[in-house]
């Protein structure tokens, strides 16, 4: 493997990781394969991959008071709990050898329809900003049933009442696709705090990363322990490039309006998608492959 391709995908992948607010998962374990790592390795070194830029990006947020530490706390408890069965289908997948295929087909299925939505919605935004109308995600009154569901909890730095259901329910969601696809999932979490439990954009990034920080490090964990799919010097390289990636992507987000960062993030979501959906339906150069003691060769 060529170091300096490895340097350069760590540092992307921070870049857009502080930029975006989001772990960065969904485009390091796809660039990795894309580099003829294997999936399962891939998977449980983009996962720790996506600790070290996190937490830069998070400190970065934090220091700028775009964080609500109560709020991600409650979507760690039920991120932890996600994890731990995602771990469990992960290694069962493994067992009857369809992880492969299942991760490949969660990436195109959930990219692809996570970019679709978040590029319709902003660029609906972008039009109404051209035309100097108000953008407005929050109205007040404007309630969803989300904001019916009891047991509510007030979150004084994102400014508003929630019931923990669905924020426990949001991190359970994301642990599980940590486990078993190697992402963050910040690209999905943001935009259902943003859309789906009306919280402030400005918040919501710093958020996430707080959240990915935790679930990501305790997925690592579990892959090590229990499937020895981590590879440390390979993790090592892309978390010294992501953590450097991370400080400048926080810079260049910070100038740029909240549907600006949609798009941008929409249209890279769905490149990511569209290339792995190529993947699935294009013939190999390699028909067969023999795997021999868990080694592809």
């Amino acid at each position: 493997m060529n170091i300096f391709i490895i340097l350069g995908m760590g540092a992307a992948v921070g870049f857009l990781s502080g930029m975006f607010g989001v772990g960065g998962g969904f485009l390091i374990t796809p660039l990795l394969i894309f580099y003829n790592i294997p999936p399962i390795v891939a998977v449980a070194t983009g996962a720790n991959q996506v600790v070290a830029s996190s937490i830069s990006g998070a400190l970065s947020h934090f220091r700028r008071g775009t964080l609500d530490v109560k709020l991600g706390t409650v979507l760690l408890f039920g991120g932890l709990a996600g994890a731990t069965v995602g771990i469990w289908i992960f290694s069962l997948l493994r067992s009857v050898g369809q992880l492969d295929l299942v991760i490949s087909l969660l990436y195109v299925v959930l990219l692809g329809t996570v970019g679709i939505l978040m590029l319709l919605e902003s660029i609906r935004a972008l039009r109404r900003a051209a035309k100097n109308q108000p953008v407005s995600l929050r109205r007040p009154g404007q309630h969803s049933w989300v904001h019916r569901l009891p047991l509510k909890m007030r979150f004084k730095k994102s400014k508003i009442y929630l019931s923990v259901i669905p924020v426990v329910g949001l991190g359970f969601g994301i642990g599980i696709l940590t486990s078993i696809m190697g992402v963050g999932g910040g690209f999905i979490m943001v935009p259902a705090m943003i859309y789906l439990l009306r919280i402030p954009t400005n918040v919501v990034v710093g958020t996430s990363l707080f959240q990915i920080i935790f679930v990501t490090a305790y997925t690592t964990m579990m892959q090590a322990t229990t499937n020895y799919s981590v590879d440390i010097v390979l993790a090592f390289i892309l978390m010294v490039a992501g953590v450097i990636g991370a400080q400048y992507g926080v810079r260049v987000g910070q100038k740029l309006r909240g549907e600006q960062l949609r798009a941008l993030l929409a249209l890279l979501v769905l490149a990511v998608g569209a290339r792995l959906a190529v993947d699935l339906v294009v013939t190999p150069a390699d028909v067969y492959s023999v795997v021999s003691e868990g080694v592809y060769r």
